[in-house]
């Protein structure tokens, strides 16, 4: 009976240190198995930044709000454009021609007024890129170029955080956790860019809207899973989705003893 007691008294103190509108937004996942009321706080006082708010970022960062991240960081320098609302969902038509940050941060807010939202409306480049991550705990990379993915990686190689990648291209995408601290970084797997103009963009080649959505969402599964610290994370696996055929694929892969990152 003692040690009810003593369980029953830690669990009101827990209770009264929550704000109980907080408990009632996130009970359906704060009841969950191995994450709770801790998980919920280490999601609150969690930092997470994403690059790019086009369709990756913005089918990431509507669920990392919602879940509670305390802090988010969103880069992009681009502005809203009318070919951008098919599959990036976070953007409405009354945006039009305005900064991206601006859209997602207006959008997030009114999603969840208790997320800080901090927007860099900026190109990450060599210049300020380890300046704007090194106050983030990870980083989601919804970015759309090879040079900047090379860059995200290396910071956060530099930095010691998790890099949530992830790539897309027509019907297919692409996403795995590099992080060189438990696995390999996107340079062991993908050591050099390929030449310029070997692989189109995606506005060359097109993408189908709803995989954003698929892909981005994984990104933040992931953000959550690391932060909460529960599951297994894709550090060391790569998986594939073939949205055409509805297969998955999931391919281990491992840390390169001469890459020069770790």
């Amino acid at each position: 009976m003692l040690v009810c007691h003593e369980q029953g008294v830690r669990l009101q103190h827990t209770m009264a240190e929550v704000d109980l509108s907080i408990l009632q937004r996130y009970l359906r996942q704060t009841i969950l198995p191995n994450f709770g009321i801790e998980g919920q706080q280490k999601l609150k006082a969690a930092k997470v930044l994403v690059v790019g708010a086009g369709g990756l970022g913005s089918a990431a960062l509507p669920y990392l709000a919602a879940g509670g991240v305390g802090t988010l960081g969103i880069v992009d320098f681009d502005i809203v454009t009318e070919s951008n609302l098919h599959r990036q969902v976070i953007h409405t038509p009354e945006f039009l021609g305005q900064p991206k940050t601006l859209s997602a941060e207006t959008y997030l807010k009114h999603l969840n007024a208790e997320c800080e939202v901090i927007t860099f409306n900026t190109e990450l480049n060599q210049k300020n890129a380890r300046t704007i991550l090194k106050n983030f705990d990870l980083v989601v990379d919804g970015s759309d170029n090879f040079e900047t993915k090379y860059l995200v990686n290396d910071v956060c190689a530099e930095l010691k955080i998790p890099d949530i990648w992830a790539a897309l291209n027509q019907f297919d995408g692409r996403v795995s956790v590099f992080d060189v601290k438990r696995g390999p970084c996107y340079r062991c797997v993908f050591p050099q860019a390929p030449p310029e103009g070997s692989v189109p963009s995606c506005a060359q080649a097109g993408v189908l809207g709803s995989l954003c959505g698929v892909i981005g969402n994984l990104q933040a599964l992931e953000a959550i899973k690391i932060i909460v610290s529960i599951g297994e994370t894709l550090i060391g696996r790569l998986m594939i989705f073939d949205a055409l055929n509805a297969d998955w694929q999931t391919i281990a892969i491992h840390k390169d003893p001469t890459c020069e990152k770790h």
